[in-house]
Formats: C-alpha cells, sequence, structure tokens
C-alpha cells in the first residue's frame, strides 16, 4: 500500500513537472509576441541560439535515453546509435517529400521511386490533418523500420559481448551510410545528395490567414514527442521487462537460472532501443531540415555516448540534463573561443570576467589534479608539476592584467573543440560516475526529505 502511494505520488510529480516543462517552452518561444515592445531589455530576451539548443537538445536527450535503455539499463555495449538514426531519418524524408517536389529534389533520376507523400495522403501540409497525421505516421515507420533493421541484425550480432558487440554494431552503421548513398539506389534515396522540402519544426507554428504567425509551436513540437518517448521507456524500465532488463546487466548466468529468456529480452531491449533511435532520427531530419547520410557517421554515436557517460551509466534523468548542457556548449556557450578577442579597456566587463574565470579554472583544476594525486600514487613530481604550471599561468594573467591591450593567444577557428574536449576529459576524469551515477532526480528529492524527516523526528 504505501509502495502504491508513492509510486502514485511520483506520477503525479512527474505528470505536473512534464506540463509546467511543456508550458515554459511554449511561453519562452512566444515570449516576444505576448510582451508588449520594450517592456523586457534585449538581453533578457531569447535568442535564436537558446531555441536551437532546446531542439536539438530535445532530439538529443531522446536518443540518448534510448541508447542508456541498452548500454546502462541492459549492459549491452552497443554503437549503431548513428545507424538507427538514418534509418529513422531517411524513412521520414522519403515518406513526406510532397508530390509535387520530388522531381526537384530527385532531380538527377528523373523524380522518385516512391510516388507518394504521407502528408499528401491526409491533405497535405497545409491541412492540420495531413501535417499532424502525416508527420506523426511518418515518424512512427521511421522507428518501425530502425526497429526491423535491428531485429534482423541482432539475429547474429547479439550473440556477441563486450567490445565485439560494439565493433560489430558500429561496423553496421558505417555499412549502412555507405549503402545509403550508392547510386543504384538514387531513385529512393537520393544517392549522396540530401533530401530536402521536407516538414519541418517550424511547420507547426500556426498561422493566420496572411500567414502570419499568431502561436509559434516549433519548439514545443519536439519536446511532446522526446517527452512522451522518454516516458514509455521510463515506464518501460520499471515494468518487469525492465527489472528482467537490470538482471542481465547485474549477471547473466543468475538471470538466466532465474528463469529469464537472455536471447529474447536482449533482442526486446535492442529493438526498443533501435526503434527510439530511428525516432530520434526523423526528429533530427526536421530539425535539420533534410536527411543525408554522410551527416550519421561514428562521431555522432560517440557524442551521444559522451553524453551518456557524463550523466550517468543507468540515469534517464541524468542523461537528459548532459544532453542540454552538452548541446549548450557545443552549440552556444563556447562559441566565442572561435574567433579572435582583444581587450583595450582594463576596466572593460568582458576583460574582468575573463581573468575571475580563467583564474577560477586554473586554481580549481590544479587543486583536483593535485587531491587526486595524494588519494592515488602521491607522486610529489606530478604535484610540484601541476602547481608549476598553475604558477606561470597565473603569473601570465597578472601580466595580462597590467597591460593595456592585449589579444588573447589560441583564440581561432576550431579552439572552442580543444577547450571542450579539455572540459569532458576533466569530466570524465574526476567524475567517473556521471553528474548522478545511477540515480533520478525523484531518488536524491525523496533521499532529502526523508533525512529532513529523520532529523525532524530525532
Amino acid at each position: 500500500m504505501i509502495q502504491d502511494q508513492k509510486s502514485k505520488k511520483g506520477a503525479v510529480t512527474g505528470l505536473l513537472f512534464i506540463a509546467i516543462v511543456l508550458l515554459l517552452v511554449v511561453l519562452l518561444e512566444n515570449l516576444s509576441a505576448i510582451l508588449p515592445a520594450g517592456s523586457v531589455p534585449a538581453v533578457l530576451m531569447p535568442t535564436s541560439q537558446l531555441f536551437t539548443v532546446l531542439k536539438k537538445g530535445a532530439v538529443y536527450s531522446l536518443v540518448a535515453v534510448s541508447m542508456n535503455l541498452l548500454n546502462g539499463f541492459t549492459g549491452l555495449f552497443s554503437l549503431g546509435q548513428a545507424g538507427f538514426m538514418l534509418l529513422g531519418a531517411y524513412t521520414y524524408a522519403i515518406l513526406t517529400v510532397p508530390v509535387s517536389a520530388k522531381d526537384t529534389v530527385y532531380y538527377l533520376y528523373g523524380g522518385s521511386a516512391v510516388n507518394f507523400s504521407l502528408p499528401d495522403l491526409f491533405g497535405g501540409v497545409d491541412t492540420p490533418a495531413g501535417l499532424i497525421l502525416g508527420v506523426l505516421l511518418a515518424i512512427l515507420l521511421g522507428g518501425c523500420v530502425a526497429a526491423l533493421f535491428a531485429y534482423l541484425i541482432g539475429l547474429p550480432v547479439l550473440r556477441l559481448k563486450s567490445d565485439y558487440l560494439a565493433i560489430a554494431t558500429l561496423g553496421f552503421a558505417e555499412i549502412i551510410r555507405a549503402i545509403f548513398q550508392w547510386q543504384p539506389l538514387g531513385p529512393v534515396t537520393n544517392g549522396a545528395n540530401m533530401i530536402t522540402q521536407i516538414p519541418t519544426f517550424n511547420n507547426f507554428n500556426i498561422t493566420d490567414a496572411n500567414g502570419t504567425v499568431i502561436l509559434r509551436l516549433s519548439t514545443f513540437f519536439p519536446f511532446l514527442i522526446a517527452i512522451i518517448c522518454i516516458v514509455v521507456i521510463v515506464m518501460l524500465i520499471n515494468s518487469s521487462y525492465g527489472r528482467a532488463f537490470k538482471a542481465i546487466r547485474e549477471d547473466e548466468i543468475a538471470a538466466e537460472a532465474m528463469g529469464i529468456n537472455l536471447a529474447k529480452h536482449k533482442m526486446l531491449s535492442f529493438c526498443i532501443s533501435s526503434f527510439f533511435a530511428g525516432v530520434g532520427g526523423a526528429l533530427f531530419a526536421m530539425f535539420v531540415n533534410n536527411a543525408q547520410a554522410k551527416v550519421y557517421t561514428s562521431t555522432m554515436t560517440y557524442e551521444i555516448l559522451l553524453i551518456v557517460v557524463i550523466g550517468g551509466i543507468g540515469s534517464i534523468s541524468g542523461s537528459c540534463l548532459a544532453t542540454f548542457l552538452y548541446v549548450a556548449c557545443a552549440e552556444w556557450w563556447l562559441r566565442f573561443l572561435d574567433s579572435a578577442t582583444t581587450f583595450a579597456s582594463p576596466t572593460a566587463p568582458n576583460r574582468i570576467a575573463f581573468m575571475v574565470i580563467f583564474a577560477v579554472v586554473v586554481i580549481g583544476g590544479s587543486a583536483l589534479l593535485i587531491h587526486r594525486e595524494r588519494r592515488g600514487s602521491n607522486q610529489v613530481w606530478k604535484q610540484t608539476l601541476v602547481g608549476l604550471v598553475a604558477i606561470l599561468l597565473l603569473g601570465w594573467l597578472a601580466w595580462f592584467a597590467a597591460t593595456g591591450e592585449l589579444t588573447l593567444p589560441l583564440l581561432r577557428t576550431g579552439f572552442r573543440m580543444v577547450a571542450f574536449s579539455i572540459i569532458i576529459m576533466v569530466v570524465v576524469l574526476f567524475f567517473r560516475q556521471g553528474m548522478l551515477g545511477d540515480k533520478e532526480f525523484s531518488d536524491i528529492l525523496f533521499a532529502r526529505r526523508r533525512n529532513a524527516g529523520k532529523e525532524a523526528t530525532k
């Protein structure tokens, strides 16, 4: 009875949180239209970069959670996520290109071999039925195609374990990418060219008769689809199938001894994970407004895997949080590192902010490294080297503070990724369990409440 009450309370809390998130997304996207002109300072108004982060973060969070279902909860190390995303993206794009645009999109092949469009079957993207039913059906079919290929690939591949499974699934993703760029398949996949003119997130903005947008829902739509899919995954994890997945992860021999069919549950986890990766691929095609095979490389899979590791293997909340932090850093917060910066005034706010952040990073980083060495090998020469490097950097900062004008070194195109890689290395070295480990936000919240209750009863 107590457990049922906790489950109901957790479900109500989760639904309330989801409703608040969706409402905030809609309000944020329509803030400029809701508030009178000049009522909010320009610096506080949402920017296009923010909405790029939100849209891509919603898509990547779904793919990361689907990968976590397989890698974190079932213990199967797969690296084929980009391949399944490609299948979902191409299925969606092929089925949603308007019939009137097929000759233009497939101009190198004299038109498309697929002579219909799902939105057109329901009245076209300009009608609510055509847009909603056609797009949703195409997204679902993208997931189903990915799941079908996962079943076929899983028959021989799931007999492998650990690194061998990772290599096999990675090879599958690369083979799929090469096949979809094969010229004889051009009438279907458009070869190495991108498939364009597909319905995107912007099509869900509500307009009046003159074409003026009266309600923006381009960010709300990917959030809604991603949240629904993640809720389904959470329900699966908390079901008897989810407990079977966790048992396989902990000990396959013991799980089989308890009556769990290993082959069946591994295949089930693999297909479900691939289905949601395919849905994520369809959403990604909507985000970038096209489908092109060369985008879905192994680098994309490594990005998703990195998000899962940073968030915590076995944590749905951690994967979602890590996704938005990763995308924000890559697409927004660290962009300034790609262009040269010169501070001409000693009192410029940007100059002072840089000095403070640089000093905190140097002092904090060196303290972490020295603390790690003391807990580990405790080699004095390593601690001394770290201290000397920190002193040199702080000395450069002092000289920088004393000069009247200075151009920051190293800042140029591509340096953003160098700094981002360093940040990731620090996270992996010092936070190996990820931000949340295998816990969820609800676990941390309820644990604090229980501790507060125990303190109050003392």
